[in-house]
Protein backbone atom coordinates (compact mmCIF):
# COMPACT_ATOMS: atom_id res chain seq x y z
CA UNK A 1 0.00 0.00 0.00
CA UNK A 2 2.90 2.49 0.89
CA UNK A 3 6.15 2.45 -1.45
CA UNK A 4 9.11 3.99 -0.43
CA UNK A 5 10.94 6.01 -2.61
CA UNK A 6 14.35 7.85 -2.76
CA UNK A 7 18.24 6.70 -2.94
CA UNK A 8 17.26 3.63 -1.30
CA UNK A 9 15.50 2.07 -4.33
CA UNK A 10 18.54 0.93 -5.86
CA UNK A 11 20.14 -0.78 -2.65
CA UNK A 12 21.48 -4.19 -4.00
CA UNK A 13 19.70 -6.41 -1.07
CA UNK A 14 21.91 -9.62 -2.76
CA UNK A 15 24.93 -8.32 -2.16
CA UNK A 16 26.38 -10.31 0.64
CA UNK A 17 27.67 -8.85 4.14
CA UNK A 18 25.24 -5.32 3.83
CA UNK A 19 23.01 -4.11 6.39
CA UNK A 20 19.34 -2.91 5.46
CA UNK A 21 19.09 0.44 4.26
CA UNK A 22 17.16 2.96 6.17
CA UNK A 23 15.09 5.75 5.12
CA UNK A 24 18.00 8.19 4.36
CA UNK A 25 16.64 9.88 1.49
CA UNK A 26 13.24 9.22 1.23
CA UNK A 27 10.64 11.86 0.69
CA UNK A 28 8.04 10.97 3.54
CA UNK A 29 5.28 13.04 1.19
CA UNK A 30 5.69 11.14 -1.82
CA UNK A 31 6.13 7.25 0.44
CA UNK A 32 2.77 7.58 1.47
CA UNK A 33 -0.24 7.93 -1.02
CA UNK A 34 -2.34 7.48 1.89
CA UNK A 35 -1.83 11.17 2.82
CA UNK A 36 -2.67 12.91 0.18
CA UNK A 37 -5.75 10.59 -0.34
CA UNK A 38 -7.43 11.72 2.52
CA UNK A 39 -6.24 15.36 2.52
CA UNK A 40 -8.11 15.26 -1.46
CA UNK A 41 -11.10 14.02 0.67
CA UNK A 42 -11.32 16.75 3.28
CA UNK A 43 -9.76 19.04 1.56
CA UNK A 44 -11.18 21.84 -1.34
CA UNK A 45 -9.32 21.13 -4.23
CA UNK A 46 -7.85 24.26 -4.92
CA UNK A 47 -6.51 24.27 -1.29
CA UNK A 48 -4.79 20.80 -1.83
CA UNK A 49 -3.45 21.77 -5.16
CA UNK A 50 -1.42 24.85 -3.32
CA UNK A 51 0.03 22.93 -0.23
CA UNK A 52 1.22 19.85 -2.30
CA UNK A 53 4.14 21.11 -3.73
CA UNK A 54 5.02 22.60 0.38
CA UNK A 55 4.19 18.95 1.48
CA UNK A 56 6.77 17.62 -1.38
CA UNK A 57 9.02 19.55 -0.07
CA UNK A 58 9.05 19.12 3.37
CA UNK A 59 8.59 15.46 2.77
CA UNK A 60 12.11 15.77 0.79
CA UNK A 61 13.70 17.24 4.13
CA UNK A 62 12.23 15.40 6.20
CA UNK A 63 14.02 12.40 4.69
CA UNK A 64 16.87 14.29 4.32
CA UNK A 65 18.71 17.30 5.99
CA UNK A 66 16.58 17.67 8.76
CA UNK A 67 16.95 13.89 9.87
CA UNK A 68 19.79 14.64 10.04
CA UNK A 69 19.82 17.94 11.84
CA UNK A 70 17.71 15.43 14.56
CA UNK A 71 20.02 13.16 15.11
CA UNK A 72 22.52 15.74 15.96
CA UNK A 73 19.67 17.66 18.04
CA UNK A 74 19.08 14.02 19.94
CA UNK A 75 22.69 13.89 21.04
CA UNK A 76 23.68 17.39 21.91
CA UNK A 77 20.93 18.14 23.93
CA UNK A 78 20.23 21.86 25.21
CA UNK A 79 22.61 23.44 27.87
CA UNK A 80 21.59 25.75 31.12
CA UNK A 81 23.91 28.84 31.62
CA UNK A 82 23.66 30.51 34.87
CA UNK A 83 25.47 33.49 33.31
CA UNK A 84 26.61 35.54 30.39
CA UNK A 85 29.38 35.63 29.42
CA UNK A 86 30.22 38.97 31.12
CA UNK A 87 29.51 37.30 34.87
CA UNK A 88 25.93 38.83 34.91
CA UNK A 89 23.20 36.83 36.18
CA UNK A 90 21.23 36.54 33.01
CA UNK A 91 20.43 32.59 32.32
CA UNK A 92 20.33 31.44 29.06
CA UNK A 93 20.27 27.74 26.94
CA UNK A 94 22.79 27.21 24.30
CA UNK A 95 20.97 24.65 21.59
CA UNK A 96 22.76 22.82 19.02
CA UNK A 97 23.29 24.38 15.24
CA UNK A 98 21.16 21.56 14.09
CA UNK A 99 18.21 22.49 16.37
CA UNK A 100 18.21 26.23 15.79
CA UNK A 101 17.92 24.69 11.73
CA UNK A 102 14.98 22.68 12.62
CA UNK A 103 13.48 25.52 14.18
CA UNK A 104 13.70 27.72 11.09
CA UNK A 105 12.29 25.03 9.05
CA UNK A 106 9.07 24.87 11.12
CA UNK A 107 8.66 28.31 12.11
CA UNK A 108 10.00 30.05 9.45
CA UNK A 109 9.49 28.09 6.29
CA UNK A 110 6.78 26.38 7.19
CA UNK A 111 5.12 28.23 10.02
CA UNK A 112 3.32 25.53 11.35
CA UNK A 113 2.78 26.77 14.55
CA UNK A 114 0.83 30.20 12.71
CA UNK A 115 -1.17 27.95 10.08
CA UNK A 116 -3.93 28.23 11.30
CA UNK A 117 -4.19 31.80 12.96
CA UNK A 118 -1.93 33.77 10.74
CA UNK A 119 -3.03 34.97 7.00
CA UNK A 120 -0.62 34.67 3.90
CA UNK A 121 1.90 31.68 5.02
CA UNK A 122 3.16 29.91 1.85
CA UNK A 123 1.17 32.32 -0.12
CA UNK A 124 -1.97 31.14 0.66
CA UNK A 125 -4.13 34.63 1.35
CA UNK A 126 -6.19 32.91 4.23
CA UNK A 127 -5.75 30.45 7.58
CA UNK A 128 -5.44 27.24 6.68
CA UNK A 129 -7.72 24.63 7.96
CA UNK A 130 -6.56 21.92 10.90
CA UNK A 131 -6.43 19.50 8.87
CA UNK A 132 -4.12 21.33 6.23
CA UNK A 133 -1.75 22.30 9.26
CA UNK A 134 -1.43 18.73 10.60
CA UNK A 135 -0.47 17.66 7.39
CA UNK A 136 2.58 19.71 8.28
CA UNK A 137 2.60 18.38 11.44
CA UNK A 138 2.24 14.68 10.50
CA UNK A 139 5.98 14.94 7.66
CA UNK A 140 7.67 17.06 10.49
CA UNK A 141 7.22 14.97 12.97
CA UNK A 142 8.20 11.96 11.45
CA UNK A 143 11.78 13.83 11.74
CA UNK A 144 12.05 15.00 14.75
CA UNK A 145 9.49 14.50 17.36
CA UNK A 146 10.99 16.88 20.44
CA UNK A 147 10.53 20.14 17.99
CA UNK A 148 6.40 19.33 17.63
CA UNK A 149 6.03 20.29 21.38
CA UNK A 150 7.64 24.08 21.15
CA UNK A 151 5.34 24.55 17.79
CA UNK A 152 2.23 23.37 19.67
CA UNK A 153 2.65 25.22 22.50
CA UNK A 154 3.69 27.92 20.72
CA UNK A 155 0.59 27.67 18.59
CA UNK A 156 -1.62 27.26 22.03
CA UNK A 157 -0.38 30.58 23.58
CA UNK A 158 -0.93 32.48 20.59
CA UNK A 159 -5.12 30.68 20.19
CA UNK A 160 -5.69 31.31 24.09
CA UNK A 161 -4.10 34.86 23.66
CA UNK A 162 -6.55 35.51 20.33
CA UNK A 163 -9.68 34.08 22.23
CA UNK A 164 -9.27 35.38 25.40
CA UNK A 165 -6.54 38.24 25.62
CA UNK A 166 -7.34 41.81 26.38
CA UNK A 167 -6.63 43.71 23.34
CA UNK A 168 -4.07 45.55 25.18
CA UNK A 169 -2.01 42.17 25.15
CA UNK A 170 -2.96 41.01 22.11
CA UNK A 171 -1.87 44.02 19.74
CA UNK A 172 1.80 43.56 21.90
CA UNK A 173 2.08 39.81 21.89
CA UNK A 174 0.16 38.07 19.90
CA UNK A 175 2.26 39.39 16.03
CA UNK A 176 5.15 37.59 17.59
CA UNK A 177 3.90 34.54 18.21
CA UNK A 178 2.75 34.16 15.21
CA UNK A 179 5.25 35.37 13.02
CA UNK A 180 7.17 33.21 10.39
CA UNK A 181 10.15 36.06 10.08
CA UNK A 182 12.93 34.37 12.39
CA UNK A 183 13.83 37.71 13.54
CA UNK A 184 10.63 38.84 14.96
CA UNK A 185 9.44 35.27 16.20
CA UNK A 186 8.37 35.18 20.12
CA UNK A 187 7.88 31.45 20.81
CA UNK A 188 5.44 30.22 23.39
CA UNK A 189 5.62 27.91 26.50
CA UNK A 190 2.94 26.62 28.86
CA UNK A 191 3.99 25.58 32.41
CA UNK A 192 1.06 24.11 34.37
CA UNK A 193 2.55 20.77 35.86
CA UNK A 194 3.16 21.65 39.94
CA UNK A 195 4.70 18.88 42.59
CA UNK A 196 2.02 19.18 44.55
CA UNK A 197 -0.50 18.26 41.71
CA UNK A 198 0.15 16.57 38.31
CA UNK A 199 -3.23 15.84 36.35
CA UNK A 200 -4.75 17.04 39.55
CA UNK A 201 -4.65 20.72 38.94
CA UNK A 202 -7.12 21.81 41.18
CA UNK A 203 -4.60 21.36 44.04
CA UNK A 204 -1.92 23.86 42.31
CA UNK A 205 -0.57 25.82 45.20
CA UNK A 206 1.19 28.88 42.64
CA UNK A 207 0.09 31.46 44.00
CA UNK A 208 -0.91 35.58 42.07
CA UNK A 209 -0.83 38.87 43.52
CA UNK A 210 -1.92 41.55 42.22
CA UNK A 211 -0.15 45.09 41.66
CA UNK A 212 -1.71 47.59 39.66
CA UNK A 213 -1.99 46.71 35.84
CA UNK A 214 -0.33 42.99 36.58
CA UNK A 215 0.41 40.39 38.84
CA UNK A 216 2.76 39.13 40.83
CA UNK A 217 3.30 35.14 40.47
CA UNK A 218 4.91 32.73 42.93
CA UNK A 219 5.92 29.56 43.23
CA UNK A 220 6.93 26.51 41.45
CA UNK A 221 6.38 24.51 37.83
CA UNK A 222 7.64 21.19 37.87
CA UNK A 223 7.75 20.07 34.05
CA UNK A 224 7.98 23.24 31.66
CA UNK A 225 8.41 22.09 28.40
CA UNK A 226 10.20 24.81 25.80
CA UNK A 227 11.68 26.18 29.14
CA UNK A 228 13.86 30.01 27.81
CA UNK A 229 10.04 30.96 25.90
CA UNK A 230 9.75 34.18 25.74
CA UNK A 231 6.01 34.47 26.18
CA UNK A 232 4.40 31.21 28.87
CA UNK A 233 1.27 31.04 29.48
CA UNK A 234 0.11 29.33 33.08
CA UNK A 235 -2.30 28.55 35.74
CA UNK A 236 -1.97 30.53 39.23
CA UNK A 237 -4.36 30.89 42.37
CA UNK A 238 -5.29 34.65 42.61
CA UNK A 239 -5.04 35.83 46.30
CA UNK A 240 -8.33 35.09 48.01
CA UNK A 241 -9.74 32.83 45.58
CA UNK A 242 -11.24 29.18 46.67
CA UNK A 243 -9.85 26.06 46.15
CA UNK A 244 -10.13 24.03 43.02
CA UNK A 245 -9.90 24.37 39.77
CA UNK A 246 -12.32 27.02 39.92
CA UNK A 247 -10.40 29.35 42.08
CA UNK A 248 -7.43 29.08 38.98
CA UNK A 249 -7.07 31.97 37.00
CA UNK A 250 -4.91 32.38 33.67
CA UNK A 251 -1.34 34.15 33.40
CA UNK A 252 0.64 35.51 30.55
CA UNK A 253 3.79 35.87 31.84
CA UNK A 254 7.25 37.43 29.46
CA UNK A 255 10.14 35.80 29.55
CA UNK A 256 11.87 39.77 29.45
CA UNK A 257 10.20 42.41 31.00
CA UNK A 258 9.79 46.17 28.98
CA UNK A 259 13.50 47.41 29.94
CA UNK A 260 14.95 44.26 28.21
CA UNK A 261 15.84 42.47 32.00
CA UNK A 262 14.65 38.68 32.67
CA UNK A 263 11.29 38.39 34.58
CA UNK A 264 11.41 37.49 37.90
CA UNK A 265 12.28 33.89 37.75
CA UNK A 266 14.73 30.96 37.12
CA UNK A 267 15.20 27.87 35.03
CA UNK A 268 16.00 25.42 37.98
CA UNK A 269 17.29 22.74 35.74
CA UNK A 270 17.11 21.12 32.80
CA UNK A 271 15.32 17.49 32.48
CA UNK A 272 17.40 14.58 31.77
CA UNK A 273 14.64 13.27 29.49
CA UNK A 274 14.20 9.34 27.68
CA UNK A 275 13.23 10.99 24.84
CA UNK A 276 12.69 14.35 23.15
CA UNK A 277 16.40 14.95 24.18
CA UNK A 278 17.12 17.73 21.64
CA UNK A 279 14.10 20.08 23.21
CA UNK A 280 14.38 21.87 26.63
CA UNK A 281 12.10 20.97 29.31
CA UNK A 282 12.82 22.63 32.72
CA UNK A 283 11.97 23.36 36.30
CA UNK A 284 10.79 27.07 37.14
CA UNK A 285 10.34 28.95 40.09
CA UNK A 286 8.53 32.01 39.98
CA UNK A 287 10.30 34.98 42.54
CA UNK A 288 7.39 37.73 42.40
CA UNK A 289 7.81 36.84 38.19
CA UNK A 290 5.11 40.28 36.40
CA UNK A 291 2.49 38.00 34.64
CA UNK A 292 -0.98 39.64 33.20
CA UNK A 293 -4.37 37.71 33.73
CA UNK A 294 -5.98 36.28 30.60
CA UNK A 295 -9.74 36.39 30.38
CA UNK A 296 -11.80 35.86 33.71
CA UNK A 297 -10.08 34.73 36.33
CA UNK A 298 -12.64 32.42 37.40
CA UNK A 299 -12.59 30.47 34.07
CA UNK A 300 -8.76 29.75 33.62
CA UNK A 301 -8.94 26.57 34.06
CA UNK A 302 -11.49 25.86 31.66
CA UNK A 303 -10.05 27.94 29.32
CA UNK A 304 -6.37 26.06 29.59
CA UNK A 305 -8.70 23.01 29.39
CA UNK A 306 -9.95 24.22 25.34
CA UNK A 307 -6.34 24.39 24.59
CA UNK A 308 -5.18 21.38 26.20
CA UNK A 309 -8.06 19.32 23.73
CA UNK A 310 -6.54 21.41 20.81
CA UNK A 311 -2.87 20.01 21.94
CA UNK A 312 -3.89 16.58 22.31
CA UNK A 313 -5.27 16.66 18.67
CA UNK A 314 -2.13 17.78 17.65
CA UNK A 315 -0.10 14.66 20.36
CA UNK A 316 -2.24 12.15 18.04
CA UNK A 317 -1.00 13.19 14.81
CA UNK A 318 2.47 13.23 16.63
CA UNK A 319 2.20 9.80 17.59
CA UNK A 320 0.65 9.00 14.55
CA UNK A 321 4.37 10.26 12.56
CA UNK A 322 6.04 8.83 14.62
CA UNK A 323 4.27 5.26 14.03
CA UNK A 324 4.23 6.18 10.01
CA UNK A 325 8.41 6.66 10.12
CA UNK A 326 8.77 3.17 11.72
CA UNK A 327 6.78 1.75 8.88
CA UNK A 328 8.77 3.41 6.52
CA UNK A 329 11.97 2.19 8.64
CA UNK A 330 10.59 -1.49 9.15
CA UNK A 331 9.26 -1.63 5.32
CA UNK A 332 12.33 -0.52 4.24
CA UNK A 333 14.16 -3.26 5.82
CA UNK A 334 11.62 -6.16 4.90
CA UNK A 335 11.77 -5.22 1.42
CA UNK A 336 15.75 -5.40 1.29
CA UNK A 337 16.87 -7.72 3.63
CA UNK A 338 17.43 -11.07 2.65
CA UNK A 339 17.55 -13.69 5.26
CA UNK A 340 17.67 -17.64 4.08
CA UNK A 341 17.30 -16.93 0.94
CA UNK A 342 14.01 -14.98 1.36
CA UNK A 343 13.33 -11.16 1.31
CA UNK A 344 11.67 -10.67 4.95
CA UNK A 345 8.47 -9.30 3.19
CA UNK A 346 7.89 -12.53 1.73
CA UNK A 347 8.04 -14.51 4.72
CA UNK A 348 5.14 -15.16 6.30
CA UNK A 349 6.28 -14.17 9.67
CA UNK A 350 7.61 -11.03 8.28
CA UNK A 351 4.73 -10.20 6.46
CA UNK A 352 2.39 -10.83 9.69
CA UNK A 353 4.60 -8.82 11.82
CA UNK A 354 4.67 -6.01 8.70
CA UNK A 355 0.53 -6.03 9.05
CA UNK A 356 1.02 -5.67 12.85
CA UNK A 357 2.63 -2.15 11.92
CA UNK A 358 0.41 -1.10 9.46
CA UNK A 359 -3.06 -1.11 11.19
CA UNK A 360 -2.76 0.82 13.99
CA UNK A 361 -0.77 3.70 11.65
CA UNK A 362 -3.51 3.61 8.88
CA UNK A 363 -6.23 3.48 12.01
CA UNK A 364 -4.40 6.65 13.87
CA UNK A 365 -4.46 8.27 10.16
CA UNK A 366 -7.66 8.31 9.83
CA UNK A 367 -8.74 9.29 13.26
CA UNK A 368 -6.59 12.21 13.23
CA UNK A 369 -7.81 13.73 10.11
CA UNK A 370 -11.52 12.47 11.46
CA UNK A 371 -10.80 14.66 14.65
CA UNK A 372 -9.22 17.62 12.91
CA UNK A 373 -11.71 17.88 10.27
CA UNK A 374 -14.41 18.05 13.47
CA UNK A 375 -11.88 20.98 14.94
CA UNK A 376 -12.59 22.87 11.98
CA UNK A 377 -16.47 22.66 11.63
CA UNK A 378 -16.38 23.02 15.68
CA UNK A 379 -14.88 27.00 14.91
CA UNK A 380 -16.99 27.28 12.14
CA UNK A 381 -20.01 27.11 14.24
CA UNK A 382 -21.24 23.60 14.75
CA UNK A 383 -22.40 22.43 17.75
CA UNK A 384 -22.46 19.06 15.89
CA UNK A 385 -18.94 18.82 15.19
CA UNK A 386 -18.18 20.75 18.80
CA UNK A 387 -19.95 17.48 20.27
CA UNK A 388 -18.47 15.08 18.09
CA UNK A 389 -14.48 16.80 18.55
CA UNK A 390 -15.81 16.39 22.52
CA UNK A 391 -15.38 12.59 22.46
CA UNK A 392 -12.80 12.25 19.34
CA UNK A 393 -9.75 14.35 20.71
CA UNK A 394 -9.21 11.93 24.40
CA UNK A 395 -9.90 8.83 22.42
CA UNK A 396 -7.87 9.63 19.47
CA UNK A 397 -5.05 10.86 22.08
CA UNK A 398 -5.49 7.54 24.31
CA UNK A 399 -5.31 4.79 21.91
CA UNK A 400 -2.95 6.36 19.13
CA UNK A 401 -0.33 7.29 21.96
CA UNK A 402 -0.35 3.93 23.14
CA UNK A 403 -0.36 2.37 19.81
CA UNK A 404 2.72 4.37 19.05
CA UNK A 405 4.85 2.40 21.90
CA UNK A 406 4.23 -0.66 20.79
CA UNK A 407 4.47 -0.10 17.00
CA UNK A 408 7.90 1.68 16.94
CA UNK A 409 9.10 -0.96 19.24
CA UNK A 410 8.04 -3.76 16.77
CA UNK A 411 9.34 -1.76 13.92
CA UNK A 412 12.79 -1.67 15.93
CA UNK A 413 12.28 -5.27 16.26
CA UNK A 414 12.23 -5.81 12.26
CA UNK A 415 16.12 -4.26 11.62
CA UNK A 416 16.92 -6.74 14.17
CA UNK A 417 20.14 -5.93 17.16
CA UNK A 418 21.16 -2.85 15.04
CA UNK A 419 17.92 -1.35 15.46
CA UNK A 420 18.78 -1.01 19.38
CA UNK A 421 21.32 1.21 17.97
CA UNK A 422 21.45 5.11 18.32
CA UNK A 423 22.93 5.69 14.63
CA UNK A 424 19.31 4.50 13.27
CA UNK A 425 16.25 6.33 13.65
CA UNK A 426 14.49 3.20 15.29
CA UNK A 427 15.91 3.75 18.93
CA UNK A 428 14.80 7.24 18.91
CA UNK A 429 11.41 6.68 17.61
CA UNK A 430 10.93 4.03 19.88
CA UNK A 431 12.04 6.50 23.53
CA UNK A 432 10.03 9.59 22.23
CA UNK A 433 7.12 7.61 21.70
CA UNK A 434 6.63 7.23 25.16
CA UNK A 435 5.70 10.70 25.78
CA UNK A 436 2.81 10.52 23.73
CA UNK A 437 0.81 8.96 26.44
CA UNK A 438 1.94 10.75 29.52
CA UNK A 439 1.71 14.27 27.55
CA UNK A 440 -1.44 16.32 28.11
CA UNK A 441 -2.55 13.17 30.16
CA UNK A 442 -1.33 10.14 31.14
CA UNK A 443 -3.98 7.09 29.66
CA UNK A 444 -5.85 6.69 32.85
CA UNK A 445 -6.77 10.77 32.87
CA UNK A 446 -7.54 10.62 29.23
CA UNK A 447 -9.94 7.62 29.37
CA UNK A 448 -11.82 9.12 32.28
CA UNK A 449 -11.95 12.18 30.39
CA UNK A 450 -13.87 10.47 27.64
CA UNK A 451 -15.77 8.14 29.52
CA UNK A 452 -16.86 9.97 32.58
CA UNK A 453 -16.68 13.07 31.56
CA UNK A 454 -17.33 13.43 27.13
CA UNK A 455 -19.55 10.70 27.49
CA UNK A 456 -21.06 10.34 31.34
CA UNK A 457 -21.59 14.41 31.37
CA UNK A 458 -21.60 16.16 28.19
CA UNK A 459 -23.49 12.37 26.12
CA UNK A 460 -20.94 13.35 23.33
CA UNK A 461 -21.23 9.79 22.44
CA UNK A 462 -25.13 10.28 20.45
CA UNK A 463 -22.74 12.70 18.48
CA UNK A 464 -20.17 10.07 17.65
CA UNK A 465 -23.11 7.78 17.05
CA UNK A 466 -24.51 9.73 14.35
CA UNK A 467 -21.89 10.56 12.50
CA UNK A 468 -20.77 6.94 12.27
CA UNK A 469 -24.16 6.34 11.08
CA UNK A 470 -23.87 8.93 8.59
CA UNK A 471 -20.98 7.73 6.97
CA UNK A 472 -22.38 4.39 6.57
CA UNK A 473 -25.41 5.81 5.15
CA UNK A 474 -22.76 8.02 2.67
CA UNK A 475 -21.39 4.81 1.39
CA UNK A 476 -22.98 3.23 -0.67
CA UNK A 477 -20.35 1.33 -2.63
CA UNK A 478 -19.29 -0.16 0.30
CA UNK A 479 -20.95 -3.66 0.53
CA UNK A 480 -24.08 -3.60 2.14
CA UNK A 481 -23.26 -6.72 5.02
CA UNK A 482 -20.36 -5.08 6.11
CA UNK A 483 -22.00 -1.69 6.30
CA UNK A 484 -24.70 -3.52 8.58
CA UNK A 485 -22.33 -5.29 10.90
CA UNK A 486 -20.76 -1.98 11.20
CA UNK A 487 -23.37 -0.13 12.20
CA UNK A 488 -24.12 -3.00 14.44
CA UNK A 489 -20.90 -2.94 16.81
CA UNK A 490 -21.13 0.85 16.67
CA UNK A 491 -24.58 0.61 18.43
CA UNK A 492 -22.49 -1.44 20.65
CA UNK A 493 -19.37 0.46 21.24
CA UNK A 494 -21.61 3.28 22.37
CA UNK A 495 -23.77 1.40 25.04
CA UNK A 496 -21.27 -0.13 26.25
CA UNK A 497 -19.47 3.13 26.72
CA UNK A 498 -22.98 4.43 28.22
CA UNK A 499 -23.03 1.48 30.32
CA UNK A 500 -19.62 2.45 31.74
CA UNK A 501 -20.06 6.23 32.21
CA UNK A 502 -23.13 5.41 33.95
CA UNK A 503 -21.92 3.10 36.58
CA UNK A 504 -19.53 4.89 39.68
CA UNK A 505 -17.87 1.31 40.50
CA UNK A 506 -17.05 0.51 36.56
CA UNK A 507 -14.44 3.30 36.27
CA UNK A 508 -11.97 0.55 35.66
CA UNK A 509 -13.73 -0.59 32.18
CA UNK A 510 -12.67 2.74 31.25
CA UNK A 511 -9.43 2.06 29.25
CA UNK A 512 -11.28 -0.64 27.33
CA UNK A 513 -14.66 0.94 26.77
CA UNK A 514 -12.60 4.30 24.98
CA UNK A 515 -10.46 1.52 22.93
CA UNK A 516 -13.71 0.04 21.73
CA UNK A 517 -15.20 3.53 20.84
CA UNK A 518 -12.03 4.23 18.72
CA UNK A 519 -11.31 0.95 17.09
CA UNK A 520 -15.36 0.52 15.94
CA UNK A 521 -14.98 4.52 14.68
CA UNK A 522 -11.91 4.07 13.05
CA UNK A 523 -13.45 0.75 11.45
CA UNK A 524 -15.87 3.02 10.34
CA UNK A 525 -14.24 5.73 8.99
CA UNK A 526 -11.60 3.39 7.26
CA UNK A 527 -14.49 2.06 5.16
CA UNK A 528 -15.56 5.62 4.54
CA UNK A 529 -12.17 6.49 3.02
CA UNK A 530 -12.44 3.40 0.76
CA UNK A 531 -15.48 4.53 -0.92
CA UNK A 532 -14.60 8.12 -1.83
CA UNK A 533 -11.17 6.87 -2.97
CA UNK A 534 -12.65 4.30 -4.83
CA UNK A 535 -14.83 7.04 -6.68
CA UNK A 536 -11.55 9.65 -7.06
CA UNK A 537 -9.07 6.92 -8.60
CA UNK A 538 -10.76 3.27 -8.18
CA UNK A 539 -8.69 2.21 -5.32
CA UNK A 540 -10.84 0.19 -2.24
CA UNK A 541 -8.46 -1.13 -0.04
CA UNK A 542 -8.61 1.05 2.94
CA UNK A 543 -11.92 -1.34 3.27
CA UNK A 544 -9.42 -4.13 3.80
CA UNK A 545 -8.50 -2.29 6.59
CA UNK A 546 -11.66 -1.65 8.33
CA UNK A 547 -11.97 -5.09 8.02
CA UNK A 548 -8.62 -6.17 9.75
CA UNK A 549 -9.56 -3.50 13.01
CA UNK A 550 -12.72 -5.64 13.40
CA UNK A 551 -11.24 -8.84 13.20
CA UNK A 552 -8.06 -8.28 15.11
CA UNK A 553 -9.44 -5.61 17.72
CA UNK A 554 -12.41 -5.97 18.07
CA UNK A 555 -13.46 -9.36 17.76
CA UNK A 556 -12.66 -11.76 20.58
CA UNK A 557 -10.72 -14.45 18.63
CA UNK A 558 -9.79 -18.11 19.83
CA UNK A 559 -5.91 -18.66 20.92
CA UNK A 560 -5.99 -22.29 19.86
CA UNK A 561 -7.52 -21.41 16.21
CA UNK A 562 -5.22 -20.92 13.20
CA UNK A 563 -5.45 -17.79 12.09
CA UNK A 564 -4.08 -17.58 8.73
CA UNK A 565 -6.08 -18.47 5.80
CA UNK A 566 -6.19 -17.38 1.65
CA UNK A 567 -8.14 -14.75 2.44
CA UNK A 568 -5.91 -12.98 5.08
CA UNK A 569 -3.02 -13.92 2.88
CA UNK A 570 -4.69 -12.20 0.18
CA UNK A 571 -5.57 -8.94 2.27
CA UNK A 572 -1.96 -8.88 2.98
CA UNK A 573 -0.70 -9.22 -0.34
CA UNK A 574 -3.19 -6.22 -1.64
CA UNK A 575 -2.18 -3.75 1.49
CA UNK A 576 1.95 -4.10 1.29
CA UNK A 577 1.78 -3.98 -2.27
CA UNK A 578 1.44 -1.27 -4.87
CA UNK A 579 -1.36 -2.05 -7.38
CA UNK A 580 -5.00 -0.33 -6.57
CA UNK A 581 -8.09 -2.30 -6.44
CA UNK A 582 -11.18 -2.01 -7.04
CA UNK A 583 -14.20 -2.62 -4.87
CA UNK A 584 -15.85 -5.46 -6.25
CA UNK A 585 -12.37 -7.46 -5.66
CA UNK A 586 -12.37 -5.69 -2.05
CA UNK A 587 -15.19 -6.57 -1.44
CA UNK A 588 -15.50 -10.01 -1.41
CA UNK A 589 -12.34 -10.26 0.57
CA UNK A 590 -13.83 -8.13 3.39
CA UNK A 591 -17.16 -10.86 3.51
CA UNK A 592 -15.15 -13.78 2.77
CA UNK A 593 -14.64 -16.21 6.16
Amino acid sequence: MLKPTGSNDAARADQPGLLAPDTTGMNFYRADPALADLLRIHLPDRLFRHIEPHLDRLGELAGGRLDDCARLADRHTPVLHQRDKFGRDVQWIEYHPAYRELENAAFGEFGIHALSIRKGIMGWPDKYPVVAKHAFTFLFNQTEFGMGCPINVTDGCAKLLANFGSEALKAKYLDGLTQTDMSKLTQGGQFMTEKEGGSDVGTLITTAVQEGDHWRLTGEKWFCSNADAKVVMLLARPEGAGPGTRGVGLFLMPRFLDDGSQNHYRIVRLKDKLGTRSMASGEIKLEGAIAYAVGRLDRGFVQMAEMVNSSRLSNGVKSTALMRRAFHDALTVAKNRVVFGSRIIDLPLGRRQMMKILLPVEQALSMSFLTADALDRAEAGSQDAAALLRILTPTLKFRATRDARKVCGDALEMRGGIGYVEEFATARLLRDAHLGSIWEGTGNIVAIDALKRAVGRHGAESALAADLHARLDDGASVPQAWRDRLRDLTDRAVGFAREVAARADNEADARRATSVLYHVASAVQLAWEAGRIHEVRGDARRLLLSRLVIDHRVSVSDPFRPTENPAQQAIASLLLGECAAGMAEVGELVLAA
